[in-house]
């Protein structure tokens, strides 16, 4: 009798993988000591904190490779070189003031980046991957969808920040470009910065998941970016364009982004170039705000739609439409 219950002890301390239980003898009395199963599931972590770490990790994996990768890295270095080497050739000033030109040029470049950023280069990376089948192999991974989004973002806000310091730091050694003046300058900077890119990162997700494929994708999107560059004042005064083409242009976040930035890195009196005699922050956060709305509310379900749209059929139909047409272009 002592071996058998010697024996059932032993087996019942090792049942389950790192949980130990053990089961009192028969005619044991007394209170059953308590199991470690109960805390071990306590500790496990909530799902959503696991898809934060998955994006968090995946983010950061993806950052290292676009700094690892040259081809990636020009392209945002070409246009900060471009931007300086316009801002070399302004020697006039904004009318009606002593402010350099170059300076609200560089200011409305600053914006015209994190615009870019967010509604150029994000919906070409969706495209791309989608027609890589990283959706279909996302959706069929639990929490691979959540995970994903939340990297992208890591992704975009590093690149968005990390062009803008580059933009303004060179730009103050190279050609005396502006910067925030005080405390309240450099918090104006962050958080029209910030608001920015709420306003247009969930756009540019939209319009990825809408998007045929990264050829077409580009020739959409670049007509008209570049026509909201020349009409939001990013790069002269809104004031020199007729009133029209001022309405039209306050309708989209490059207009506002651009006013909010100028705010930040120009003096009190850049503000007589505007067209209302102001900076109309107020103005500038409740738009960026409305278009962070928007945005979020096409962008999950266009996503979700995506996502549950790919197949392997679809993927493999696409590869075989690809390869014919590279074939024809050979």
């Amino acid at each position: 009798m002592t071996a058998g219950t010697d024996t059932r002890a032993t087996t019942d301390t090792t049942e389950g993988a790192g949980t130990a239980r053990t089961t009192p003898p028969a005619g044991a009395t007394g209170p059953a000591r308590p199991t470690a199963a109960a805390p071990r599931e306590a500790a496990a972590p909530h799902p959503r904190r696991r898809y934060w770490r998955a994006g968090v990790l995946r983010g950061g994996i993806e950052l290292r490779h676009l700094l690892r990768n040259p081809k990636e890295l020009s392209g945002h270095l070409v246009n900060v070189v471009v931007a300086l080497v316009l801002a070399g050739y302004l020697s006039d000033k904004v009318p009606g003031t002593q402010v350099p030109m170059a300076h609200l040029t560089l200011s409305g470049f600053a914006a015209y980046l994190l615009f870019q950023i967010g509604l150029v280069n994000l919906p070409q990376i969706l495209v791309t991957e989608r027609e890589e089948g990283a959706l279909l192999r996302l959706r069929a991974t639990p929490g691979g969808i959540p995970a994903y989004l939340v990297a992208k973002s890591l992704l975009v806000v590093a690149m968005a920040f990390g062009t803008l310091v580059l933009l303004l730091g060179t730009a103050a050694l190279l050609v005396d470009g502006p910067l925030p003046h005080g405390p309240g300058g450099w918090l104006t900077l962050l958080w029209v910065s910030v608001l920015g890119l709420l306003a247009v990162v969930p756009l540019g997700a939209a319009i990825g998941a809408v998007l045929p494929n990264p050829r077409e994708a580009l020739a959409l999107i670049m007509l008209p970016v570049m026509a909201l560059l020349i009409t939001s004042g990013a790069m002269f005064p809104l004031s020199a364009l007729p009133e029209m083409v001022q309405k039209i242009a306050s309708v989209f976040p490059l207009k506002w982004m651009a006013q909010g930035l100028r705010s930040a890195l120009l003096p009190d009196a850049a503000r007589a170039a505007e067209p209302a005699g102001s900076w109309e922050l107020p103005t500038v956060a409740l738009i960026l705000t409305a278009w962070a709305v928007l945005g979020f509310l096409l962008a999950i379900p266009l996503l979700r739609r995506a996502a549950r749209r790919e197949s392997g059929s679809r993927l493999a139909e696409r590869h075989r439409k690809a390869s014919l047409s590279g074939g024809r272009g050979v």
